[in-house]
């Protein structure tokens, strides 16, 4: 499966409500395994406390897993982008109900999530 994390990354800003930045540090952790802020400033081209406060942010919203020395883990993608969707209805004030396009998210990042964090990825 063909995953289009342009699509994924949107559906993160306009659904869970992160700013451009904290999409694309979350689906390069997701996607890559744990991280250090060095390590995500690098791969993304921002500064490390962009990266840093950003991450730490991700922590908050409920992507990113708490980890000693500044590194970054997120939870498996299926729990992390309800966990995160919860959040931003409990910031906004809004009902929380089910969202398919929030379930999608963690369906399509599962793979990949999983793959990173595994050697014996070889699954079809």
């Amino acid at each position: 499966m063909n995953v289009d994390f342009s699509q994924i990354e949107n559906l993160l800003i306009s659904e869970i409500k992160l700013l451009p930045v904290q999409a694309r540090i979350f689906l390069l952790v997701v996607v890559h395994g744990k991280m250090n802020a060095e390590n995500i400033a690098k791969q993304l081209e921002i500064s490390t406390d962009e990266a840093l406060d950003n991450s730490k942010k991700l922590m908050k919203l409920g992507g990113f897993i708490d980890m000693p020395e500044n590194e970054f883990e997120a939870m498996h993608p299926r729990f992390t982008a309800v966990n995160m969707y919860r959040k931003m209805c409990e910031r906004e004030q809004i009902e929380f109900k089910k969202n398919l396009k929030v379930d999608n998210i963690g369906v399509v990042l599962e793979k990949p999530y999983d793959d990173a964090r595994t050697k014996y990825n070889n699954r079809k």
